[in-house]
């Protein structure tokens, strides 16, 4: 398990009305490696609608249609329920989502 995976997660949020839906792992490693039970996510919707927050991903990252990761959204997730391995980031794609999670948050 590392930065920048995808999961699928089944009943990831209680207000969540998909079955499943894919995650991104944006938490730093050290805190995935470590006996902490839960890592940050942010969820994969199928809509982009062009917002400097959302990244665009697709087919390249495992998923089986154009997808945008959405940084404004973030939750935790325990590590148990990251188990349906999608697909992982690329370099530019994890720069990307980088910039998105400094913008949502306004960290420089």
């Amino acid at each position: 398990m590392k930065r920048g995976d995808l999961y699928r997660v089944f009943k990831g949020s209680s207000h969540d009305p998909k079955h499943s839906r894919v995650f991104v792992i944006v938490s730093r490693q050290v805190l995935i490696d470590s006996r902490f039970s839960t890592v940050t996510c942010a969820p994969v919707y199928s809509n982009f609608d062009g917002l400097s927050t959302q990244v665009p991903v697709g087919i390249e990252e495992g998923l089986k249609h154009d997808s945008a990761i959405h940084c404004d959204e973030l939750i935790s997730i325990p590590k148990f329920k990251l188990t349906n391995y999608s697909g992982t980031l690329s370099e530019t794609k994890t720069t990307l989502m980088n910039k998105a999670l400094r913008i949502a948050l306004e960290v420089d």
